[in-house]
């Protein structure tokens, strides 16, 4: 390789190949789950997938169940970076709003990486702990911001104070996956979906605005 090519193509640092390959699997394991379903994915498929070799994926990842882990975390955390972006410093009913509008947004805008997570988040009833326990966190994390905003609201003095705050919280994150639920079974529902999270937050207000 001569230098003017090389100043062309400079090479990569090691974070640069490292998030380089973690984009690829993601790309891939998500692509495989969406298509075949959980069950039938390999990390050979995933690594040949990515542009990689067969064994690739299976020296990244070590079992099929630390991919998946891999899956969960890295669109848990574009979740959380949409949701920070919309929420900003918004409390009470504004934020569950604004959170509820993100999400419908993020499943229309990432529609296979969203399917795949939640793919994931169902199977967590099954019996891989380390899965298991990574969707539990995320579950916890969701119910905690949501009591955090509604506490932020009240305090505010823009909700009513009568609140059994973690109950409303609760049926917030429950709906939500119930949601998910219908997506999965009628992806090409747009109108449904939209009109799903309009039907939440107004079951928020209903719970939280004051009278």
């Amino acid at each position: 390789m001569d230098a003017l090519t090389e100043n062309r193509h400079p090479r990569r640092t090691q974070a640069e190949r490292s998030a380089l390959s973690d984009t690829r699997m993601l790309d891939a394991a998500v692509a495989l789950i969406v298509k075949r379903g959980t069950a039938g994915v390999t990390l050979k498929e995933v690594g040949e997938l990515a542009g990689y070799s067969r064994a690739m994926a299976g020296w990244r990842f070590g079992t099929k169940a630390s991919l998946f882990v891999f899956v969960v975390r890295a669109v848990g955390e574009e979740w959380l970076r949409a949701l920070g972006e919309a929420v900003e410093d918004k409390q009470g009913l504004a934020a569950i709003h604004a959170a509820t509008d993100a999400h419908y947004r993020f499943i229309r805008a990432g529609a296979d990486r969203i399917r795949a997570f939640y793919l994931l988040w169902f199977d967590s009833t099954g019996p891989d702990p380390e899965l298991r326990a990574v969707i539990a966190n995320i579950h916890e994390r969701r119910q905690r911001d949501v009591e955090a905003w509604i506490r932020a609201g009240i305090a505010a003095g823009r909700m009513r104070e009568n609140v059994d705050v973690p109950s409303v919280a609760a049926h917030f994150c429950a709906t939500i996956i119930g949601i998910v639920y219908h997506w999965l079974i009628n992806p090409q529902a747009a109108r449904p979906l939209k009109d799903l999270h309009e039907g939440l937050k107004q079951q928020m207000t209903r719970a939280l605005a004051r009278d």
